[in-house]
């Protein structure tokens, strides 16, 4: 029964049923508009350009005749978003089916991308995560700095050239992750997260370099802006260019323009807290001498005062005598009774003003010397206390102090630090130095462990 039911089927060959499938898909399908992702895009010696179309869930061939190629605005590349009419036809010496494109234009991917960031951006901002309120500051001079960036890329270059050139000696973390591309915005919140746990880092940079919408959009996922908000240890975002903007850089306590300027924003110059020090040491040398110089002249002052006030009591009194012994000899006794009464109170009376002006006079002068002590001793106190909390800040980066604690310092014969087996060889001179003095040493061989390729010398998380 089976072989007279197959004998009774019309048996066709590869070609007929490839033609035959063709003519039914391009009658099913006689014009289409298709939009995917652009990759494989290949261009051959024919002036044909072939490339495939794909999204999420599937692909398809497709093909741009070297006629119907010129009247393309612009040619699809490889990650392009674009839009393509043609008609679906199978290529039979291929057995493959695929689309003959006749027009293509680029997708308004940008415009989609903006409207979810706008939306995501209002959403945050009605959380209130994007408040000055939640804005925690930078600490002065972190010892130890959180990395969230590829250590492949130049945004971990430049942050190493600047502590680099600004404190050689900080400790920096650094927790890899990719920065684009699918799937990244968990890693970077992931990386986020183990920092946090790690619990040792004052700050962490958030970072990569510049590059397209498309390219930086990882940094305006949900997932990396709750990442931020979550963080207990201050963030700051350095993603992209100046103009560049992120909802990272909204949600985060600091925005920085670039990574480099991220990373001088953590730290100052060396030079800077030293030259800082200085100048407060002559501020209170100066004040000290100020302080001097009013005491000699309120001294000088008082002193004026009390003679001046001598000299006038004494002439008053020798002018009453006087004229009291001339109107004796001039007038009756009983004349001058009266006279001599008046005088003695007006004597009196002036006696007794000026014991009261000099009495107040001494009670100002004595007010003006306590309050001028008590200032002159407030500013002291608060220059001392701010001359030795810099000087615990600058004790605490002293390398010696860090050699104080076990650690050491190994130079090789021209002077410079060694920081590798590789920089020497065997015979090389080294000098180590130690907290209590140096040690002279020659190698007699060296042994470099295994590293990673491309992993920095900084420590991971």
């Amino acid at each position: 029964m089976a072989l007279e039911f197959e004998a009774r089927m019309e048996i066709w060959t590869v070609g007929e049923l490839t033609r035959r499938i063709r003519l039914t898909l391009e009658r099913a399908f006689p014009g289409v508009v298709v939009e995917g992702e652009v990759s494989n895009v290949r261009s051959p010696a024919s002036g044909h350009l072939y490339f495939t179309l794909k999204d999420a869930e599937a692909q398809i061939q497709a093909v741009v005749w070297r006629s119907q190629r010129r009247f393309l605005k612009e040619e699809p590349a490889d990650g392009m978003a674009i839009r393509v009419w043609g008609d679906v036809t199978v290529y039979e010496k291929g057995g493959q089916y695929q689309i003959d494109v006749r027009r293509a234009e680029l997708r308004d991917v940008r415009g989609d991308l903006l409207r979810r960031f706008e939306a995501l951006k209002a959403r945050l901002r009605a959380e209130g995560l994007f408040e000055e309120s939640r804005k925690r500051p930078l600490p002065l001079l972190p010892r130890r700095i959180g990395i969230v960036t590829s250590p492949t890329g130049a945004a971990w270059r430049d942050i190493l050239s600047v502590f680099g050139r600004r404190f050689p000696n900080l400790h920096l973390i650094l927790s890899p992750t990719r920065v684009q591309g699918e799937g990244a915005e968990e890693e970077i919140a992931r990386a986020i997260e183990r920092l946090n746990r790690h619990g040792q880092a004052e700050v962490i940079l958030v970072a990569r370099g510049g590059g397209s919408l498309e390219d930086l959009w990882c940094f305006n996922e949900e997932r990396v802006a709750r990442a931020i908000a979550a963080s207990a240890i201050p963030v700051i975002s350095a993603v992209g260019h100046e103009v560049d903007y992120t909802i990272s850089d909204f949600v985060a306590d600091v925005r920085a323009p670039t990574p480099s300027a991220a990373a001088e924003m953590v730290v100052g110059r060396k030079e800077e807290f030293e030259e800082r020090l200085r100048i407060l040491a002559r501020r209170l040398v100066m004040g000290l001498r100020v302080r001097e110089v009013w005491r000699d002249r309120l001294g000088a002052g008082e002193a004026r005062l009390r003679q001046a006030f001598r000299g006038y009591l004494r002439e008053v009194r020798q002018r009453l005598t006087s004229a009291a012994d001339r109107s004796f000899w001039r007038f009756p006794r009983r004349l001058l009774d009266r006279p001599r009464e008046r005088l003695l109170r007006s004597a009196e009376a002036m006696r007794r003003t000026y014991r009261d002006g000099l009495h107040r006079t001494e009670e100002t002068l004595d007010y003006l010397a306590h309050r001028l002590a008590v200032s002159a001793r407030t500013g002291l106190l608060r220059t001392a206390g701010r001359l030795e909390r810099d000087e615990v800040q600058l004790q605490a980066l002293n390398p010696l102090a860090v050699l104080s604690r076990g650690y050491s310092v190994t130079f090789g014969s021209d002077g410079r630090v060694v920081r590798s087996v590789r920089a020497t060889r065997p015979g090389d001179r080294l000098r180590t130095r130690v907290s209590d003095g140096t040690i002279e040493s020659e190698v007699k061989e060296s042994h470099a462990t295994e590293q990673k390729q491309g992993e920095p010398e900084g420590a991971h998380v």
